[in-house]
């Protein structure tokens, strides 16, 4: 029997698996250019050559304050090279600029000491003034206006305080706000929880168009764009990085002009054609993207664009820190169908959302039609029972449990990195 092995990213390393030839559809995966040969002249040169904006050491000349939206720890994002670049053209013509790093959480737990060192390096962390955002402080928030949601817009105060409010980030397809990066960075990065429960609502969820890879008509990011343009973000350093966490390509510039030029570079290199399977294999990007099951859903929802009715969806991740949301864990665990959840959640009114209520009902909707099994470390496994799924020690017992559901003739399609790619779905010829 021919076979084929393929690796999926899995914590800080990789997972290996294997598939009959006969049997496996392919192994699909985005079509990045090479990393950056030098990662550091790449994030100058986008510096250099704003998009639709005045170069930043223009914009800080004769500011008093700067503050520049961070990435947290669950974002692979490249601070290291990132925060210096900006540090350094902050302060080119404007050395006495008081500047502060704002770290966006949204609804995260809070960085650790740790993981900002990780981050920023510890040169970062000790010479410069950086704040936690805090999505629930009542004396750090600050109302700026009514999302096209209906919800109250409250953000952190100090991006109103600041003369200049700048964002690093990266891009990667999103499964409900088509792409990360850009105006997400201010809504939910340093929003207050009910604006982050507005924008997630069920009916926004619901949309056809909050999917990966779709910007237009999408009203998740209709809402962030608006708060990114009531906060006035001035300028983003964002990039695109491959599976390795390495700089591929930098866009510097105007908020909305350099974020959807990234958006189109990352759409022409990560749209994947995969015939509809009845097993999909798939990965959540390794660490940090798979610390968690709450993360795991993105990878899930390539899966689910790739894979019959009724298949199954086999997902490896690490997930080192748990389930990643009380709530999450807690309304998943009840003793209620996916469907009957999905339903309930669906009726939901946009004020009335609750935390991870987003997470839970993409979740509820990819189990009502596939079998999820979770391939993941010991421990983890009754916290994956416990939410419907199922889950296996490796890929072989993941795929023998498949097939017992699917058939020994299932087709199969891998899809080593859920989160990098955009999946449009065909039958096959």
């Amino acid at each position: 029997m021919s076979m084929k092995n393929f690796q999926l990213p899995y914590g800080k390393g990789h997972i290996t698996g294997t598939a009959e030839n006969a049997l496996l559809n392919g192994v699909y995966t985005a079509q990045l250019p090479p990393a950056a040969a030098d990662a550091v002249a790449e994030v100058e040169f986008a510096l250099d050559n704003p998009i639709d904006s005045p170069p930043l050491e223009e914009l800080a000349r004769c500011k008093r304050t700067a503050l520049i939206i961070a990435s947290d720890h669950t974002r692979p994002v490249p601070s290291r090279i990132l925060i210096p670049a900006l540090l350094e053209r902050l302060r080119k013509y404007n050395p006495d600029i008081k500047i502060t790093i704002l770290i966006a959480t949204g609804c995260h737990r809070s960085t650790t000491a740790g993981e900002l060192r990780d981050k920023f390096g510890s040169d970062i962390v000790e010479k410069e003034h950086i704040v936690i955002h805090d999505c629930d402080s009542k004396t750090d928030l600050q109302t700026i206006g009514i999302l096209p949601s209906g919800g109250t817009l409250t953000v952190n105060k100090l991006i109103m305080e600041t003369d200049l409010l700048l964002a690093e980030g990266f891009i990667e397809p999103h499964f409900f706000a088509g792409f990360s990066g850009g105006r997400k960075s201010v809504l939910p990065g340093v929003a207050g929880r009910q604006s982050v429960l507005a924008n997630h609502c069920s009916e926004f969820i619901q949309s056809p168009f909050a999917r990966t890879g779709v910007l237009a008509n999408n009203p998740i990011h209709q809402d962030m764009l608006f708060a990114a343009e009531q906060a006035q973000l001035a300028f983003i350093l964002n990039v695109v990085i491959n599976s390795s966490k390495q700089i591929v390509r930098a866009f510097a510039g105007n908020m909305q002009s350099a974020h959807l030029a990234g958006c189109d570079f990352l759409k022409s290199c990560c749209q994947i054609k995969v015939p509809l399977s009845d097993i999909v294999i798939t990965g959540n990007g390794g660490y940090p993207l798979d610390q968690n099951i709450y993360q795991c859903v993105k990878g899930m929802t390539a899966g689910e664009a790739a894979c019959r009715k009724n298949g199954v969806i086999i997902l490896a991740a690490s997930c080192s820190d748990g389930h990643g949301g009380e709530e999450f864990f807690h309304v998943l665990s009840k003793d209620e169908s996916a469907s009957d959840l999905l339903e309930r959640v669906r009726a939901i009114p946009r004020d009335c959302t609750t935390p991870d209520q987003w997470q839970y009902q993409i979740l509820a909707r990819i189990l009502a039609n596939f079998t999820v099994i979770m391939v993941s470390e010991p421990e983890i496994r009754p916290l994956i029972g416990a939410m419907k799924m199922q889950s296996a020690a490796n890929l072989e017992e993941a795929l023998a449990k498949a097939r017992q559901l699917v058939g020994a003739d299932g087709k199969i399609a891998v899809i080593p990195d859920g989160v990098s790619v955009i999946v449009n779905a065909a039958e096959q010829e």
